[in-house]
């Protein structure tokens, strides 16, 4: 029984590490219906930050978070107004093929910066080692994983459905031009929701680091979780795309634990099954 608790509670964490990196490319895709496959670049983006601000500048742990949000969101906006706002009318196939293309460029560029060894990001005293409760030992820093998607899941639930800025991101997806007739600036508002996605991006890299590592892969590695995420939990949605992050999640440590042959093919038996009953994911709406 302690085995199998152990194990709920490391796949949670892990699971909510995969909220924090999907949840900005849920809302980006299910808001703004922009396929951003360079979502996962801007998640290695701020593991890099983060790794860099603290080796180089001398960062605490929790400074380095907001700092690797905040470059992931700025680099975002630039990408946004540049490049992608030019194809938000264009053909899925045109999206598909130039974000990958970015995720590429961005792996060949922190190859050339970084190399192409594992980055390795010193915690502070206080996130390493474990509690024990109950006769069990737990990850602090899976608590603070835990805690941290939390935080981040009740601020979007807020900051959507509660305030004006998020009254105005609902108006813009349902119907722009209505928006447009009422004054909204339709362009700043999905540049907003774009940099608050890639942000988010940015923060799960960077509290990806101690758990996954980091390398030039990064990108590519992580967006077959962010899709399948995203794809469980249904498009737009924060409470699917928590949902989904915690069934996988615990699917997928599950499986190395218990099952070890096909633990790495347990997560996408899961995506088939859920996606067989739920076509639209757990949450989706046509």
């Amino acid at each position: 029984m302690s085995s199998l608790i152990i194990v709920l509670f490391d796949g949670f964490a892990f699971g909510m590490l995969l909220f924090v990196l999907s949840v900005g490319l849920s809302v980006t895709l299910g808001l703004m219906n922009f396929i951003n496959l360079a979502h996962g670049a801007f998640g290695m983006l701020g593991g890099y930050v983060a790794v860099t601000v603290m080796r180089q500048l001398g960062f605490p742990f929790l400074l380095a978070l907001p700092a690797a949000f905040l470059a992931a969101a700025i680099v975002s906006v630039l990408f946004e107004r540049l490049l992608f706002r030019r194809l938000y009318g264009a053909a899925e196939l045109n999206q598909v093929l130039f974000t990958i293309g970015v995720v590429f460029v961005a792996s060949s560029v922190a190859t050339y910066l970084f190399g192409t060894v594992q980055q390795v990001l010193i915690l502070p005293d206080w996130l390493r080692g474990s509690v024990e409760l109950f006769g069990m030992r737990f990850g602090v820093y899976r608590i603070f994983l835990i805690a941290v998607a939390l935080v981040v899941t009740a601020v979007l639930v807020f900051g959507l459905e509660r305030t004006r800025l998020g009254a105005q991101i609902r108006a813009a997806v349902d119907n722009q031009r209505a928006a447009k007739g009422l004054g909204l600036d339709v362009e700043k508002i999905f540049g907003i929701t774009f940099a608050l996605g890639s942000g988010l991006a940015g923060l799960g890299g960077a509290l990806a680091v101690e758990i996954v590592g980091l390398d030039p892969s990064f990108g590519f590695h992580f967006l077959v979780y962010v899709l399948i995420v995203v794809s469980v939990g249904g498009l737009g949605s924060i409470t699917g795309s928590f949902v989904g992050a915690a069934l996988l999640g615990i699917g997928d440590v599950a499986g190395k634990y218990f099952w070890p042959e096909i633990g790495s093919f347990l997560i996408y038996l899961l995506l088939v099954a859920i996606l067989f009953v739920r076509p639209l994911g757990l949450f989706g709406k046509r």
